[in-house]
């Protein structure tokens, strides 16, 4: 094997030509005692066990990357004040040429990584490494190069499967050419070998050590959210794709089929029937403590998979107002519409649109007030929680549209003119222009920030920030996703079990219990299907709030180009303050901070097209 190569050759010709080369070559860099050589990897645990934990290094880091990937900013849950690179998305600006935020390199060369490892450990020669310890190695180097894979899919859609083929390097860059697999045969790959580690990996823990591994639950948890994708509209059935095609002709995207409705089902029911996991609850029946405790329990019962156990610095230092002392650069907020998505304490969602103007459709029904910036003193439910908890005074005139609205509503936005928390300190703050939390760049464009992955507990304003195990996949999210399915199969008239739509119901009241609201046959007796579909929608944006799923959602169910595109609205962050604490009257008023612009060939992204020039066999995505 070659020890050496071109590391500019980039992706698809790329990683097929470094596709099993030296993946050693970074590893060994690292080798600072001795000239490690590839041979001498296999003969040693520590190298052996070293190679094996850089094959995993390439997954995401969902905690320390949360406002640099799109999946925040890019979506119409959030606004990221940055400037980073994936508001080229925002604003249309994007093109193969310029891609942001673009990971499929990355994700190639981790499986490349994979390759080479999975080809030589068995030649390991230490007495020290047991038959099972190689065995533990290489299924969760399998689960890592199966989500990388998953990883290019939900943003490419179809890919090149490399399999675990060791390529002839002496070949001609022609020879090395490779056609996109269809989306069917992705899945298919991904699935199989998830299915299959499923019956390998540990149905639990052992230890402490081996939290952030893959278990038999984090297995199935890919595949429950890789068919629910596969399931939806993007995927399944996308007339705007049906027309792509490799040069031979065949069809990369798939017409549609319903059954994979009943797939989706079966692959999250598989999750809930382990029995492994259940919904985080403190004991005490408080909501508030309840729905926080997801993001700050550590490994709680509900984490199903984390890409880490993670210092809580990054996603508190950009959260935290710059009215704060200590380190705060709080840019990272709600938009107008998130807050709008919540629902009021009755269970009901208040907003069910907008006018031209943006003036929002209220349901009536809902209790939501008629002029939604009177004021009113009331108290901040997470006063309770501990959370928000003013030095002497808990309670401010604040617009009557924060008013009784459900407990992850306050736990997740933070307005204006209230006060932070942090540790035994407690800082009123302004979003208003000169306050304390609108500083040159560091402000929430929205007028709101986001608190919920902050730990209002410690005292950042002397370098305490803890830490957070981010809930990559969850037991709230299985849920949602059997929901889904359940009554996407009704809908379409699809068998399955009679028993699945009484679960699903049942699972989604013990959901909304956990929340603090009644079940949603209740607050909506008598709606029918449809209904059903678009409230659990609204459930699922509110549930997994900024947990790396709007963005996905929306493209997914293809209905971006009308949430996505358009107006982003906050409060008036313009409005003059007289002091650093002051929030003006005219702060409280519908304002557009953003207008992005979302066309239909944004749902996926483009290749590259240094790829698409590389690789004639390479067909690009609809519209780029």
């Amino acid at each position: 094997m070659k020890l050496l190569i071109n590391k500019t050759i980039s992706v698809f010709l790329g990683v097929l030509l470094l596709g099993l080369l030296p993946a050693c070559e970074d590893f060994l860099d690292r080798q600072e005692d001795e000239a490690m050589t590839f041979e001498k990897i296999w003969k040693n645990r520590s190298t052996v066990r070293e190679y094996w934990r850089n094959t995993m290094s390439f997954l995401p880091d969902d905690a320390n990357d949360f406002n640099f990937s799109p999946w925040l900013g890019a979506s119409d849950e959030g606004t990221v004040t940055y400037n980073r690179d994936f508001r080229w998305i925002n604003f249309g600006s994007w093109n193969p040429t310029s891609v942001p935020y673009e990971r499929m390199q990355h994700y190639y060369k981790g499986i490349r990584e994979c390759n080479v490892f999975l080809a030589n450990v068995d030649r390991t020669s230490d007495p020290l490494v047991s038959e099972e310890e190689i065995q533990e190695w290489k299924v969760q180097t399998r689960f890592a190069r199966a989500y990388y894979y998953f990883l290019m899919m939900r943003n490419y859609g179809p890919v090149i499967l490399v399999g675990d083929e060791e390529l002839d390097f002496t070949a001609t860059t022609e020879q090395l050419e490779r056609p996109r697999n269809t989306w069917d045969e992705c899945v298919n790959y991904v699935v199989s070998e998830m299915d299959d580690l499923a019956g390998k990996l540990p149905e639990e823990w052992q230890s402490s050590s081996d939290y952030g591994l893959a278990t038999r639950g984090a297995a199935l948890a890919v595949i429950s959210r890789l068919k629910l994708y596969s399931a939806r509209p993007l995927f399944n059935g996308n007339e705007l794709y049906s027309g792509i095609t490799n040069p031979d002709g065949t069809r990369l995207f798939p017409a549609f089929n319903g059954e994979k409705w009943a797939e989706a089902a079966h692959a999250a029911k598989a999750v809930i029937d382990l029995g492994t996991y259940e919904l985080y609850r403190a004991g005490n029946g408080d909501p508030y403590e309840d729905w926080m405790g997801i993001t700050n329990e550590h490994w709680n019962s509900e984490i199903i998979w984390s890409t880490g156990y993670k210092s809580r610095y990054i996603m508190g230092v950009h959260t935290v107002p710059t009215g704060v002392p200590g380190t705060a650069y709080g840019g990272v907020g709600p938009t107008q519409q998130q807050v709008d998505a919540y629902a009021m304490q009755n269970g009901r969602y208040p907003i069910t649109g907008y006018q031209g103007d943006g003036t929002p459709i209220v349901d009536n029904t809902s209790g939501y007030p008629a002029n939604e910036f009177s004021k009113e003193q009331f108290t901040n439910p997470a006063f309770d929680a501990g959370y928000n908890t003013a030095s002497d005074d808990s309670e401010n005139m604040w617009p009557v549209l924060f008013k009784d609205r459900e407990p992850r509503f306050y736990m997740t936005v933070f307005w204006s003119d209230s006060y932070w928390k942090h540790g035994d300190r407690h800082t009123l703050i302004s979003f208003a222009k000169g306050g304390n939390g609108n500083k040159s760049h560091d402000y929430p464009k929205s007028g709101y920030i986001l608190h919920r992955f902050y730990d209002h507990s410690l005292p950042s304003h002397s370098g305490q920030w803890g830490n957070i195990v981010f809930p990559t996949f969850r037991l709230g999210e299985i849920y949602l996703n059997f929901i889904e399915a359940v009554l996407e199969c009704k809908k379409n008239g699809i068998a399955i079990p009679t028993d699945y739509e009484t679960e699903a119901m049942n699972i989604w009241a013990d959901l909304r219990d956990r929340a603090g609201m009644s079940p949603i046959t209740d607050a909506y007796a008598g709606a029918s299907t449809e209904q059903l579909i678009d409230l659990v929608r609204r459930e699922r944006r509110v549930e997994l709030a900024f947990e790396n799923h709007r963005y996905f959602d929306t493209r997914t169910w293809m209905i971006a180009e009308e949430t996505d595109g358009g107006p982003m609205y906050g409060m008036n962050i313009d409005a003059e303050a007289e002091s650093t604490t002051d929030t003006p009257d005219s702060f409280w008023q519908r304002n557009i901070f953003e207008t992005r612009v979302f066309q239909p060939n944004h749902y996926l992204y483009p290749f590259s097209q240094r790829e698409i020039d590389r690789n004639s066999e390479l067909v690009q995505n609809y519209g780029w």
